[in-house]
């Protein structure tokens, strides 16, 4: 039932090539030449070492170091991603040889005029010019070859944007800039392409990549894995439980929900399958899991750290605001899955086919020493984040070396590093690209001028502004990875929010959720597509019904707008305590409401009696909560008495 360590490490070619379709970031060259397969090696592992290095030691002058974190990573890209689809995947063109020295380039000359680029303030010199223009192309080419088209083209619009804003008419006008004033700004200050988001990607994101590739070669995966086939593989629907756990705490870690859907739901879409759930059922749950474990602390898809910088607030808060909201998406989606399986008469994994929970523990619950660690230091020591990570990595090490299952080799050590450094190179070129876009907004102020227009559709209405803004978080979320996506909301659709009196966390939380949820949001739905893959369902219904999983994803945000007390911001115990209760009850009622199942078939009218009742819960007071309450007790008599009458019938979607 389980897999084998070397089953997690590799993938197989079915996979791959799924992977592959639905993830660009994972189209990358084997090389035949075993000297390019060595400089790749190298690179990686030098650029691990150097991060490890610096965050101990502390780090250069800030953009010496994030252009050195940019210029090996363009270089990797270059020589690890073919140009196109159908390009060699073996053979190292010389151009792409020359493409990564020109990266490398971009950076020396950073090192070795950097007093020079310092006290001409801002007026940029031909060589400051030459190798900015160059940083510019050389982002956009890396981030088309990683992340695909979406991307680039949007910061190639912006990058047009700000040279020609000054032609356009209403709000949007601004008074233009040259081609010289905006590759100096991208090039030579920190709010361009070696803005925030590298900042970030150069400290805490690559670390705890780092951190997750040495976690996945000690075994956490399938440690995961079967812990949750322990715990809840015997119960109703029990392999779809089994992914929700599994990915959802992997997903925390790792935050790639493509590659997770494609590696845990090779293992539990067909389980899913094979007692009874559907193909789009069983695609929608892995692609819903997956994705939620970008909202789930401890890592969050390292979104958090990201956050933290740029709100200026301590990790911990937001990891802490974050823990409720996301028990109550993953609780969403449970309550449907059980009651979907009560409804079709779905059994669990038989007992002896199952790991017991004490083998499990004993065998690979030392693996969880390190993640309790983790917990330890960002919350308690009050040491410095980039300082855990690496004391973090250490332990991971130490621990995994308690068990001879777990234990790390020299050459298992090695390749975390490189893969560390390999699987970090997505974030990095999307932080990059995206600090075009952050940058042109910026300097034009389009970012205010777009957060105006989202409050003036809205008028008086926190609804309707709320509303408009999510639309267009799901919209600038379509095809982009997670990461970015949350650095463009923050930037354009936050400040729309924060303007009408919300608290800056939660307007960002509020734009993180939907950016990301749309990748399950059709007609873009890549994780679910992706789902679809495997099961063999359809993409677009596999796409709906992990929207109709997601849903308590869809509402929730709203939940801690109206009442922050939500994100256990602002609330004592007693307060905290009493908002839990009602929202894991609207959540419960919500989720019912979307399967329209309790004790038998929920008739149409009741179903929306129901999800209004879970509605009221949204923003609670003592007489909605009543009114719900008392919404629970009658749906369920009548669902109660309508059960003796009736009998379950199938599901066909």
């Amino acid at each position: 039932m389980a897999q084998t360590k070397q089953q997690e490490a590799e993938l197989s070619n079915d996979q791959q090539e799924l992977l592959e379709k639905y993830d660009s970031e994972s189209r990358v060259r084997t090389h035949s030449s075993k000297i390019a397969a060595l400089l790749v090696s190298i690179l990686a592992i030098a650029l691990s070492l150097y991060h490890m290095y610096t965050s101990y030691f502390g780090t250069p002058v800030t953009l010496q170091h994030r252009s050195l974190h940019v210029a090996v990573i363009l270089a990797l890209v270059f020589l690890l991603y073919p140009p196109f689809k159908k390009a060699s995947r073996t053979k190292l063109p010389f151009y792409d040889i020359i493409f990564a020295l020109c990266a490398i380039s971009t950076s020396v000359y950073i090192f070795v005029d950097y007093l020079g680029i310092v006290n001409r303030g801002g007026l940029p010199n031909q060589l400051d010019l030459l190798f900015g223009g160059l940083l510019v192309l050389l982002v956009l080419e890396a981030a088309r070859r990683v992340t695909g088209w979406g991307l680039p083209l949007l910061a190639v619009l912006f990058f047009l944007y700000g040279l020609f804003g000054r032609e356009m008419a209403g709000i949007f006008r601004h008074r233009g800039y040259t081609w010289d004033e905006l590759v100096n700004f991208m090039y030579v200050t920190t709010e361009g392409i070696y803005g925030t988001a590298i900042g970030v990607s150069a400290t805490y994101i690559f670390l705890f990549i780092l951190f997750g590739a040495f976690l996945s070669k000690s075994g956490m995966g399938q440690f995961f894995n079967d812990l949750a086939l322990a715990i809840a593989g015997q119960t109703k629907g029990g392999p779809a439980k089994v992914a929700v756990i599994a990915s959802g705490f992997l997903g925390s870690i790792n935050g790639a929900a493509i590659a997770n859907v494609v590696t845990t739901g090779s293992f539990t879409i067909p389980l899913m399958k094979k007692i009874g759930y559907s193909r789009n059922f069983a695609g929608a749950v892995e692609a819903s899991a997956s994705v939620g474990g970008q909202i789930l602390p401890p890592i969050m898809g390292a979104a958090a750290f990201i956050m933290a910088e740029t709100l200026g607030i301590p990790y911990s808060q937001i990891a802490l605001a974050a823990l409720l909201p996301a028990l109550l998406y993953y609780t969403g989606i449970i309550v449907q899955i059980h009651l979907r399986a009560t409804k079709q008469g779905l059994r669990g994994i038989s007992k002896e086919n199952l790991p017991r929970v004490m083998e499990v523990v004993k065998e690979r619950g030392h693996l969880l020493i390190p993640l309790m660690f983790l917990m330890y230091m960002l919350f308690f020591s009050g040491r410095t984040i980039i300082f855990s990570a690496l004391l973090t990595i250490l332990v991971t090490i130490l621990v995994a070396m308690l068990r001879k299952t777990t234990r790390m080799s020299l050459k298992d050590i090695v390749e975390a590093l490189e893969q560390g450094a390999k699987t970090s190179i997505g974030v990095a070129i999307a932080c990059a690209c995206v600090g075009i876009v952050v940058g042109v907004a910026t300097m034009t102020g389009f970012g205010l001028k777009l957060a105006n227009g989202i409050v003036t559709l809205g008028g008086e209405s926190l609804l309707l502004t709320l509303v408009f803004t999510m639309i267009a978080c799901i919209v600038l979320g379509m095809g982009l990875p997670s990461i970015p996506t949350y650095i463009i909301t923050a930037t354009m659709a936050a400040p729309a929010l924060i303007s009408m009196g919300i608290e800056p966390l939660v307007a960002h939380l509020f734009v993180f959720y939907f950016g990301l949820f749309a990748n399950i949001t059709p007609p873009v739905a890549l994780a679910a597509f992706a789902a679809a893959g495997i099961s063999g369902g359809e993409q677009m219904k596999t796409g709906f019904v992990s929207m109709k999983l997601a849903i308590a994803g869809f509402i929730v945000p709203y939940m801690f707008v109206y009442n922050d007390a939500l994100l256990l911001l602002n609330t004592t115990f007693t307060e905290g305590l009493v908002v839990v209760i009602t929202s894991v009850t609207g959540v419960i009622m919500l989720g019912t409401a979307a399967e329209g199942y309790l004790f038998t078939d929920i008739p149409w009218p009741l179903r929306i009696v129901l999800f209004a009742g879970s509605l009221l819960f949204m923003n609670p007071n003592f007489i909605q909560d009543i009114i719900g309450f008392t919404i629970i007790i009658v749906v369920g008599l009548l669902q109660w008495q309508r059960s003796k009458k009736t009998t379950p019938k199938q599901l066909s979607m």
